[in-house]
């Protein structure tokens, strides 16, 4: 009995410190790393090309996995060999190791990212140094960039469920800045579907609805923020602009071809998505309805969801068809060197454009998805809120 209550005892004073553990932040800068990365070699590739492994972008996405062997490293060996009480306090056993559950996801995941690395230069070798997306090398690095996200997010949570209420609140802020990068990364393996000339398509509505509401709902529930949805995607457009400001501060020339247009700077991602509309939709909608039934909240989070989005991004997507968009700030004038100039692209040109039946059967769809998304979101959210390990 006594050594339960010391087990106890030390378990809630390992969350009594105002201060963040290093590891935190370690596991936080690898996703930072990770977002930057992404965006920067995405850049790399509408601007070069694929030239060389050894890029600045490259090694950027890459740091993500050796940021996280460290601080996960760290937790594990400590754990389970130097037996550290408020380490031993708050951790799980796999295989015979032990650490926090989100330490071992976190894991894994870096683990993933660095064995797809050798796996797609010699991809790339075999089959082009420029070729699609989606490929086995560039899947398991995807599924072990997704793995170190949860994972962080698992190890802040947690550490902020244990917390006292000075470091709560600093945890909490983590955590919703956490929320910000994980939103930028999802809407970017989104990129090809909500791209700006199909969104006057009901499928790029449907594609934002299938996750984006499960993260909002996820956030706000997990973070106890009143406003963690709309910072989170307030997050996601300030990062997304200051990339479309800096980028083209820096030359570049294309490396292969064919090469249509004239590049000689870096090319921006294009302009985010507005999804802070619907995302303070969201955050209000929640906050007003803390004791209604999960099912409850999700059927109105549906259409409040989707139909603020596309009441706002519809005229703005009409907008940026328009010249007045190509300036620095919206960034539409930037065509990478294998944008053809008679594609929509160029053109500024919708295109699989849908129109009344066919558009609201495919909102509706969409409807029902976010509602969907946003239990899975809440139910999510409220069992993170109870992890301690």
């Amino acid at each position: 009995m006594a050594a339960t209550t010391t087990a106890e005892s030390t378990f809630h004073a390992a969350g009594s410190s105002s201060r963040i553990p290093w590891y935190l932040w370690c596991a936080a800068l690898s996703v930072t790393s990770v977002t930057i990365g992404a965006h920067w070699d995405v850049s790399w590739h509408r601007s070069i090309g694929r030239d060389t492994f050894w890029t600045p972008a490259h090694l950027a996405i890459y740091a993500c996995g050796v940021l996280a062997g460290i601080c996960c490293g760290y937790l594990i060996l400590n754990t389970t060999f130097r037996r550290v009480p408020e380490l031993l306090a708050s951790s799980v056993s796999v295989f015979g190791f032990r650490a926090p559950l989100g330490a071992f996801l976190a894991a894994w995941g870096g683990i993933a990212m660095l064995t797809s690395a050798p796996f797609d230069n010699w991809w790339h070798s075999a089959y082009g140094l420029d070729v699609k997306i989606v490929s086995p090398p560039h899947t398991l690095l995807m599924l072990g960039i997704f793995a170190v996200e949860v994972g962080s997010f698992f190890l802040i949570a947690a550490a902020m469920n244990r917390a006292d209420s000075a470091l709560f609140k600093k945890l909490q802020w983590l955590l919703v800045y956490l929320g910000g990068l994980m939103l930028v990364l999802t809407m970017f393996f989104r990129m090809q579907y909500t791209w700006d000339i199909r969104l006057h398509s009901s499928a790029a509505y449907i594609v934002v609805a299938l996750g984006v509401p499960t993260y909002f709902a996820m956030l706000w529930e997990c973070s106890r923020h009143r406003w963690a949805a709309t910072l989170s995607a307030a997050f996601y457009s300030l990062f997304i602009i200051g990339l479309i400001l800096i980028l083209p501060l820096f030359p570049a020339e294309p490396k292969l071809g064919p090469v249509y247009e004239p590049v000689h700077q870096f090319i921006p991602p294009l302009f985010p998505l507005l999804l802070i509309v619907p995302a303070f939709f969201m955050d209000l909608l929640l906050d007003k309805t803390q004791t209604w039934k999960s099912w409850m909240v999700s059927l109105i989070a549906g259409p409040v969801f989707v139909l603020s989005f596309v009441a706002a991004e519809w005229p703005f997507a009409s907008f940026l068809m328009t010249a007045a968009a190509k300036n620095r700030f919206f960034g539409t004038g930037y065509l990478d060197y294998g944008t053809p100039s008679w594609s929509h692209v160029a053109l500024r040109q919708f295109v699989d454009v849908d129109h009344g039946f066919a558009l609201w059967k495919g909102l509706l769809l969409a409807m029902v998805y976010a509602a969907l998304s946003t239990w899975l979101g809440l139910a999510l959210g409220k069992w993170m809120r109870k992890v301690q390990r």
